[in-house]
Order: C-alpha cells, then sequence, then structure tokens
C-alpha cells in the first residue's frame, strides 16, 4: 500500500495574478538556463518587476489574452502565456508561450496547460485559433502540440542563432471553431 509519502503532489492551474510577477520573473530566470529550446536565455529576459507586473493585469484585463501558472508544492512549475492580437482583424488569434520547470519534465504539466488554455479559448467568445512557433528539433513538444490538435502550418529557416548554430522553428496552430 502506498505511503502519503509515496502521493503524487496535485497540480493546480490557474490565471497569474499581478501578484505573482515577482515569482514569474524568479521562475522565468531559471527556466531560461534549464533548456536552449526557449527564445531566450538566462538573463535575456528584459521585464522588471513593474513591467511584469503591468503585464499581468493587461493579461488578467483582456477577453482575448491569458496567463496560466502550473503550481505545484506551492511553487510554479510551468507557465503559458497566450496573447491575442490587439486589432479587429486578428483579435480572434494569438500566440502562445509555454515552460516547464526541468524537475517536473514528463509529468503532464504541458497538457494540463494546453488543456487549459484550450477550454479557455473556447470559451472566451473572441479567441478561434491559437498559434504557435516550435524549433522543429523540440521533439516533444511538437508531439504534445500534434496530440492536442494543432498542425503544421509551415517553417520558418534559421528561426533561432544559438553559440553560432541555426535552427529552423515551425509555425503551428489550432482552429477551434471547425
Amino acid at each position: 500500500m502506498p505511503s502519503a509519502s509515496d502521493a503524487i503532489p496535485e497540480i493546480l492551474i490557474r490565471e497569474a495574478d499581478p501578484e505573482d510577477a515577482a515569482a514569474i520573473l524568479a521562475y522565468i530566470d531559471e527556466v531560461a538556463g534549464e533548456t536552449d529550446f526557449l527564445g531566450f536565455g538566462r538573463g535575456e529576459f528584459d521585464l522588471d518587476l513593474e513591467k511584469e507586473t503591468k503585464y499581468l493585469e493587461e493579461q488578467r484585463d483582456s477577453n482575448n489574452s491569458v496567463y496560466l501558472l502550473a503550481m505545484m508544492d506551492g511553487e510554479i512549475a510551468g507557465t503559458l502565456s497566450y496573447t491575442g492580437g490587439r486589432r479587429a482583424r486578428t483579435r480572434h488569434t494569438g500566440e502562445l508561450g509555454i515552460t516547464v520547470r526541468r524537475r517536473y519534465w514528463g509529468q503532464g504539466i504541458g497538457s494540463l496547460l494546453m488543456e487549459s488554455l484550450i477550454a479557455w479559448a473556447r470559451s472566451s467568445g473572441v479567441v478561434t485559433k491559437l498559434d504557435l512557433l516550435v524549433r522543429t528539433d523540440n521533439e516533444r513538444a511538437i508531439q504534445l502540440y500534434e496530440r492536442m490538435g494543432f498542425e503544421r502550418e509551415g517553417r520558418i529557416r534559421h528561426a533561432v542563432h544559438i553559440d553560432g548554430v541555426y535552427h529552423d522553428a515551425l509555425c503551428m496552430g489550432l482552429i477551434l471553431d471547425q
């Protein structure tokens, strides 16, 4: 019989509040050093506490943008940001970014964040398409996105340059109103 210490911690998915800004910035700095699959490295994320707080307020107050946190044991285990278009012609779509802290990889956090985003988008009354960019060599992420129904829509050559090496990116999208 499993003991209480063997229990799997509960994962809570919730919208970020402006009060989460400091914790999010610390989290981002940490995950930026854990993988080269992000569009920024450690120390390259250029938001300070004031700007991050304002960004979270804007996300919270928007009907076509959201910032989700995956919480485990009281700490941020993953994040998902989705920013919708600002103009009338592009309000229905936007781009997402997702991160998971390395020690939580393989525990389903990315899937939970994506499922939460899709449910939020379907209920938003505004968002009908989700877009993302992913490096072509990030096979685990591509598999996740395809499991969620995203389709490959194109390829951007030399999208990212890291340590003298260029990497291509896939454009992927999920149309929600079909």
